[in-house]
């Protein structure tokens, strides 16, 4: 089929089909019961496809698109074997996420017009935010561009800790504050560097709370208030990261944060330990807002650009 093209590099592919393994030997194992003794696709098929597809936390709404999908193939061919279910799935859920701008993506990149590019990444703690800065700083580095991280969570030592880890091994500026700064400070003082060292890429990491969405939306708020006496239009983008071993989770974080402030983009991690990618193609669909980046391993390359036919296809490629 025309989606699916080679436009990974094969070392980029393998690392996305092991990534996915769980989330696929879940899937398979759950679809091959779902249509064992049939040789058709009959309402009774589509029944417990939609059942798997849930199960495998594509989400509800996103599993009726697909569904409705297949049966105006069902209705339109005589006869569908249920050996091509796999194919045809891959086919129309391709399709379902063509419909949205975003995923297309298959290198790391920024706007040329703005510089510095501020970052603002967001989520709670324990989802990998710290780390997939780090790894977008390497990513960011290694494309030529010159990188500054603000160490703007300033609730959690750890946090300002692990992201100096970060910086030192990606060998990138780090600005940072004690523990218990004002996060505004932190990111007053960031984009000031930047801006004086003539960075491309500014990362800012913040705070890693919800028990309190009205706090978490005047401190965002705050912190994007003050990087604007630096650079008037900052943040360019606020990414969200989201725990993909959290499946259903996930998108409730997604709601979340997305009502505490302006969520842009949206990267998600963990996909390599558990059987739950389903929840990307979920997540893709039904916000508004593109995933840019997956995690699909611990190490530095792991984290990818996101790309919606090169994931369908690796996550439906049967062997």
């Amino acid at each position: 089929m025309s989606l699916f093209k080679n436009i990974f590099s094969k070392d980029k592919k393998e690392t996305l089909d092991k990534g996915l393994e769980k989330s696929k030997t879940s899937f398979f194992g759950k679809l091959g019961k779902a249509v064992a003794g049939k040789s058709k696709v009959d309402d009774e098929v589509l029944d417990n496809l939609e059942e798997v597809l849930v199960t495998s936390d594509v989400g509800v709404n996103t599993t009726l698109k697909i569904i409705e999908r297949i049966e105006v193939r069902v209705s339109r061919d005589k006869y569908m074997g249920t050996d091509e279910l796999n194919t045809i799935l891959r086919e129309e859920i391709a399709g379902l996420l063509s419909e949205t701008n975003s995923g297309e993506d298959t290198e790391i990149a920024v706007p040329k017009d703005k510089k510095p590019y501020v970052i603002m990444v967001v989520g709670v703690n324990g989802v990998g935010k710290t780390t997939t800065i780090g790894k977008l700083a390497h990513k960011f580095k290694a494309s030529g561009l010159k990188v500054v991280l603000g160490a703007a969570d300033t609730f959690r030592a750890a946090a300002i800790d692990q992201l100096e880890v970060w910086a030192k091994r990606v060998d990138v500026p780090i600005v940072k504050q004690k523990m218990g700064s004002d996060p505004a400070s932190v990111a007053f003082d960031t984009l000031n560097s930047a801006v004086a060292e003539n960075a491309d890429v500014v990362l800012v990491d913040t705070a890693g709370r919800l028990h309190n969405k009205v706090n978490l939306m005047n401190e965002l708020s705050k912190v994007k208030r003050v990087m604007q006496k630096v650079v008037p239009d900052a943040p360019h983008e606020v990414l969200l990261v989201l725990d993909g071993s959290t499946g259903q989770n996930a998108f409730e974080q997604a709601k979340q944060f997305t009502k505490a402030t302006e969520v842009s983009s949206l990267a998600v991690t963990k996909l390599d330990g558990t059987a739950k990618g389903g929840v990307v193609i979920g997540i893709s669909d039904q916000f508004q807002i593109p995933v840019k980046y997956i995690g699909v391993g611990e190490g530095i390359e792991d984290l990818q650009v996101f790309n919606k036919y090169e994931f369908v296809d690796s996550f439906f490629k049967y062997e």
